[in-house]
């Protein structure tokens, strides 16, 4: 969108479909915070209205979720490492893959969801994938007390634990998995313009990431440091098990993969952003 100062009976703002592919319009972007939190609170209320038991889903949730993890990938397999109570193990790693998750399958459908919307006013459309991620930020933090009340809980019972300074670290986690999350999602978004099936195949492709990463099982029980490597090199593990590691002590700090996870982000947010204002242009034409 480019402004320019002219005559008061002249048109002062002009919206052309001409943008850099990596053009962020940060200043833009800023310019509809308001908006940004105005979708963020929408987001809350369509997704609990008519339900139940309401925000009480984002308790209820990742208990239901680290029961079910704890019994049959802890108990029964056998993969959880038993120096730490079974349900802070799997519940610690729990809450941030379901941040994770949920960031990456909502802003997939960014486009089929508000084609509508963007068809009818104007906006920087980039509004819509961060108000997700900052919704679903705030899921995250909810969820979290959850676990920081069981773990207190824990602690008065006299469960073997250890809080570290890597926990201090946890924003950075946040950070580095919702731009990722972020920039999967316009990514499958801006595909899913032309290719609608693909979306189907977001909610199977997420399952199986799960399952290559340190989610019900930690990295240490892995005696073949091949597979370790491979699955290190997973932009979303090291910061599970440095979540693991920095809350409850156990399993180990991969810096160098963490790092290596901070590059990856960064490029998948760069295409993210380029192929989404690709899309931008022209998406109305095929939705």
């Amino acid at each position: 969108m480019k402004k320019e100062k002219r005559n008061k009976n002249e048109w002062t703002t002009v919206i052309t479909a001409k943008k850099k592919p990596f053009d962020l319009s940060v200043r833009e972007v800023f310019g509809y915070k308001d908006l940004i939190f105005l979708n963020v609170e929408r987001i809350f209320k369509i997704k609990y209205k008519q339900t139940i038991l309401g925000p009480l889903w984002f308790i209820f949730q990742p208990l239901l979720l680290t029961l079910v993890h704890s019994f049959v990938f802890g108990n029964l397999a056998g993969f959880a490492p038993g120096i730490v109570p079974t349900f802070l193990f799997y519940m610690v790693a729990n809450v941030l893959w379901l941040f994770f998750s949920s960031s990456l399958s909502q802003t997939s459908s960014t486009f089929l969801t508000h084609a509508r919307l963007f068809g009818k006013v104007y906006f920087p459309r980039l509004t819509i994938p961060i108000s997700t991620v900052i919704s679903t930020a705030i899921n995250f933090a909810i969820e979290f007390s959850v676990f920081l009340v069981v773990m207190f809980i824990y602690y008065l019972l006299g469960a073997n634990f250890s809080i570290n300074w890597v926990a201090f670290l946890t924003p950075l986690f946040i950070l580095q998995l919702g731009l990722l999350a972020m920039g999967l999602g316009i990514i499958i978004s801006s595909i899913t313009v032309k290719y609608r099936d693909l979306q189907v195949l977001v909610g199977f492709g997420l399952q199986l990431w799960m399952f290559v990463s340190p989610v019900v099982y930690g990295v240490s029980s892995i005696s073949n440091q091949e597979i370790v490597k491979a699955i290190m090199c997973n932009p979303v593990s090291a910061s599970l098990e440095l979540m693991r590691y920095g809350w409850l002590g156990v399993g180990s700090a991969p810096w160098e993969y963490w790092f290596l996870s901070w590059i990856i982000t960064v490029i998948v947010l760069l295409i993210g952003i380029a192929s989404f204002n690709s899309a931008e242009k022209n998406f109305m034409d095929t939705v």
